[in-house]
């Protein structure tokens, strides 16, 4: 039996995720919010907007009605914008059956409430945590709809279900590995946004590799430690969902949070490079509440507050840098 997919969101990674679970069978329906590019994807077989040209499965067809999305869905996967979660969510609560399995494709955390994205959907939906699971890895979207191999980590509180998942999702091109570490799955994926901002205003500032380097490395160690003092795995920051996620972040010129950071660090203002990425970088407006999260944990990130100060602060990169190299030294552990 066909495998039902409803894929809420028909950006970049909505679109390149509805094409893995096409590829591997699913019958897959893709909710769109905008009415004409929901007719562009069923008329021309592509989504002119994010991948023009690029022919999808002819499993995926597109809705712009919630309801048709969610009808009969065995997996509901949500791959909107992390601060638009909540009220989206709370409108198509009552169209997703109550055996769905709910899976997080976002890399934020909620502003206000500091909450990962599982945490709201467990309190808009009711969900317990054997529906709700993540999927979290290195996957730039344009690699993926290129079906060029890349591998992922699907996690879920009930390993049945993260096996479940992985075979929905699983390629010739696309290998998901299960893991049951959900929050660290979401840290490293909401944390490596953040630090692909700072990578991306060092290389615009002209600084080389043993800078970036070591963003890279010490942006992991802020990781792991707002991870431990939340109770994940120490082990999924060295994976996928960790590291993995991290040097595809902060290394590709396809990472939308490295790009934007390489306009900051050359000198556009945040409202210049927000008007010239059509895309949205979650970095850059899940920065001030990834900073949150860590001060409730007690937790210190030297890297995040720098991003802060810098978007939303409007500290200028050049004294931010200087600023955090000034920091006392102390030694190198986690």
């Amino acid at each position: 039996m066909t495998t039902r997919m409803a894929v809420f969101g028909a950006g970049s990674w909505g679109t390149a995720f509805a094409v893995i679970l096409a590829d591997a069978g699913c019958r897959v329906t893709m909710w769109g919010r905008r009415a004409d590019l929901v007719d562009a994807v069923n008329r021309t077989g592509t989504n002119p907007d994010y991948f023009p040209g690029i022919p999808l499965p002819a499993g995926i067809t597109a809705t712009a009605d919630p309801a048709e999305a969610a009808e009969g869905a065995e997996f509901v996967v949500l791959a909107v914008p992390s601060q638009t979660l909540r009220a989206n969510l709370t409108s198509w609560a009552p169209l997703i059956a109550a055996d769905s399995v709910l899976v997080s494709l976002m890399k934020g955390v909620e502003l206000g409430t500091a909450k990962l994205m599982s945490q709201v959907v467990a309190e808009v939906t009711g969900a317990g945590p054997d529906r709700i699971a993540v999927v979290s890895g290195p996957n730039l979207a344009p690699e993926i709809v290129r079906r060029q191999p890349a591998a992922s980590v699907v996690a879920c509180r009930d390993e049945a279900v993260a096996r479940r998942l992985q075979t929905a999702c699983h390629t010739g091109y696309y290998r998901p590995y299960t893991n049951t570490d959900v929050v660290g799955c979401e840290i490293g994926g909401a944390v490596k946004n953040v630090i692909g901002l700072a990578v991306g205003i060092a290389g615009g500032l002209g600084l080389g590799d043993n800078t970036k380097a070591s963003l890279i490395t010490r942006g992991l160690a802020e990781t792991t430690r707002l991870g431990l003092a939340m109770g994940a795995d120490p082990l999924s920051f060295a994976g996928l969902a960790g590291m993995g996620d991290l040097v595809a972040t902060c290394s590709s010129p396809l990472s939308r949070n490295q790009t934007f950071g390489t306009n900051l660090g050359r000198g556009m203002t945040v409202a210049e490079t927000v008007a010239a990425t059509r895309q949205t970088a979650e970095g850059v407006t899940s920065c001030e509440s990834v900073l949150d999260l860590a001060r409730r944990h007690d937790v210190e990130m030297p890297i995040a507050e720098m991003v802060v100060d810098i978007v939303r602060g409007g500290k200028s990169p050049q004294v931010a840098v200087k600023e955090l190299m000034a920091r006392s030294a102390k030694p190198e552990r986690h």
